[in-house]
């Protein structure tokens, strides 16, 4: 029962992302949405971390098996994709590099900001 009560707790935070999504005319994911209503709740004590972090790390030890339907499509999609591949590969190359790094800054920024 307990699992039910925090993984209902992530749907519905979830749920309000997406008719935030609905309402606000902005170019940005559901779920970002629901990460920040996640973030907030969390921070502001409406939601506790105890309520919900059973259900986060079984979500997190699942994960991998969500990019199954992913490869999938990418193998499904591989006529298409096979002219542009270079062009695919150094771009997904430019793009995590340039996350990692944007990443670890704001992490360090972070860091500093909550020492002082």
């Amino acid at each position: 029962m307990k699992f039910m009560k925090q993984f209902g707790i992530i749907l519905f935070i979830t749920f309000l992302g997406e008719v935030l999504k609905a309402v606000i005319p902005l170019p940005i994911p559901a779920s970002i949405y629901g990460l920040m209503l996640m973030l907030i709740a969390l921070m502001t004590g409406i939601v506790k971390i105890e309520d919900v972090k059973q259900a986060g790390r079984f979500l997190i030890e699942v994960m991998p098996m969500m990019f199954i339907p992913a490869a999938v499509g990418i193998i499904a999609a591989w006529p298409v994709l096979e002219p542009i591949l270079g062009s695919v590969v150094i771009i997904t190359i430019v793009s995590t590099v340039l996350v990692m790094g944007i990443a670890g800054r704001v992490t360090q920024f972070v860091n500093r900001i909550g020492r002082k």
